[in-house]
This record gives structure tokens, sequence and C-alpha cells, in this order.
């Protein structure tokens, strides 16, 4: 029976009759005959593909690694030789399991760059290291023979997340709250000693402060006290002195000057009392 197929133009298409290719391009269209003609559909845009691993780190940690890639069939002549993409015209479908062969080799090759990896790593280190395996995992992946050899190409590699098993994660957990729980502490801590050490400065300068008051206290009474003993040493002096005129006076004559001061201030002295002994020396 006679029919027509529509290509889809994401796909590149090659008509077989009879174990023969008659045509072949991107998304063609064209009359075939049911009972001799294969028709052969090969993905031409880019197809995402998802993995999970489970893998062993360098001290013998199992993680689980996600994310995806991104290929590309650039030869599809090439890969129509080693895999089969023949399709049900009607259904769309592929007959086989070839396509996803493709996809299962790809990902054996990310699966086996990204195990040598992880196995040089600890799993601290290996937890950490998304754009570093993804950057060394593309690189490898794009020279390897077995994709050039089937006309694919890996375009990008992604690890969106990369864990420990559930165990291991929550012991991580723990260990990680210790440490911010110690950083903490010695915050706490160094809080406390700064605050000792500056109310220990305040004493300090307190202290200090009073001892510089009470030396200037001591200087000035000793100060003070040189002061007055100068002072009582020169009326001690002055007085001699005044004293020294009136040794070389006849005594008689210092009594009758004396009389005579009283005499002048009379007015001023209530009672006086002569002796007669004091009569006795002014008239001898």
């Amino acid at each position: 029976m006679l029919k027509h197929y529509k290509g889809d133009p994401s796909k590149f298409i090659i008509k077989y009759v009879s174990g023969k290719i008659k045509k072949q391009g991107y998304g063609i269209s064209f009359m075939y005959w049911k009972h001799n003609a294969s028709i052969i559909a090969i993905p031409a845009t880019t197809i995402d593909s998802h993995f999970i691993f489970n893998e062993i780190t360098k001290n013998f940690q199992t993680i689980s690694l996600q994310g995806h890639f991104t290929y590309k069939i650039n030869d599809p002549s090439r890969m129509n030789t080693l895999l089969n993409f023949q399709i049900d015209p009607e259904s769309d479908n592929y007959k086989s399991e070839d396509p996803e062969k493709l996809e299962l080799r790809i990902k054996n090759v990310v699966q086996m760059k990204t195990r040598s990896e992880i196995k040089k790593l600890d799993l601290e280190e290996a937890l950490a290291i998304n754009t570093y395996l993804a950057d060394t995992v593309i690189e490898y992946v794009k020279n390897a023979d077995l994709l050039e050899e089937m006309g694919a190409e890996v375009l990008s590699i992604t690890f969106n997340s990369i864990k420990p098993t559930p165990e291991i994660a929550k012991a991580l957990e723990a260990e990680y709250r210790e440490g911010l729980q110690e950083k903490a502490d010695k915050s706490i801590y160094a809080r406390r000693a700064s605050a000792v050490e500056q109310e220990r400065k305040i004493r300090e300068n307190e202290l200090n402060t009073d001892i510089a008051l009470e030396k200037q206290k001591e200087e000035l009474v000793q100060l003070n006290g040189e002061n007055i003993i100068k002072e009582a040493d020169f009326k001690s002096k002055a007085k001699n002195l005044e004293m020294q005129v009136f040794e070389k006076i006849d005594p008689r004559l210092l009594l009758a000057l004396s009389m005579n001061e009283l005499s002048s201030n009379a007015s001023k002295i209530g009672n006086l009392t002569i002796t007669s002994e004091m009569l006795s020396s002014l008239l001898n």
C-alpha cells in the first residue's frame, strides 16, 4: 500500500527501499511502499539526559552525584551505521532500543571519568567540587574516541548536587553545628576577656591617678612644712637680730624707755602694777 510520510524537521530522515538508501535529509517528506520501505529518524536537536551516580571517595565514603548532560548527534550518517534508529512511520516510535543505547554509552563514559576523579578525593573535598568536576569530565568526554566514532558530541555537563549518605550527612551537620557553637563560644569568651582587660586598664589608670594625686599631696605637705620651718627660722633670726641691738644698752635705760612707752599709751591701759624692785632699779 502506498503511503505518505511527513518528516519531523528536528530529525534527519533516511528512506530505505529494499535495503538501499533512496532519500535522506532533515525533515523530508515522501511516498513509500510499506512492504519494502524502511524509515530512519535520527534526532538532529540537542538531547538532555539526567543521571544519578553513587560513587566512593578516597576515604571510602559513599556519595550521590545528581546532574545532567546535553549531547547532539553531529553526524547522523555515521550514527546510522552503528545504531538502529528505524521508526514505525505510523506511530513514529522506534522499533528497537538502540536509540536508548546511545544515551547509555555516553552516560557510561561520563560516569567512568567521574568515578576516577572522586576516587582521588576525600569526602569533604568531593562535596565541594561541582564546577571543577564538571569542567574536568566535559573535557575528557569531548576527547573520548567512542563519541567521535559515533558522530556524537557532549555539549555540557552539570552536577546539580553532590551529597553524602543520610547518615553521613547527619554526622557532618552535627559536626558543623558543633563547629559553629565552638566559634560562638570563642567569640563570647573573647568579648568577655576583652571586657575584663578593658576594666583592668580602667582600674589601673584610676590607681595610677590616685597614686599620682597622693604623691602630689605628699610633696605639697612636705613643701608646706619646709616653708613653715623656714618662716619660723627666719622670724627667729630676725628676733635675734632685734634683740642684739638691746644687748649693749644699760638695762635701766631700757626700763626707762619702756616706762616712757607705757606712759604714752596710758589711755589704753586699764591697770598697771609697778613693784618696788622696778622702782629701785630705776632709782639706782
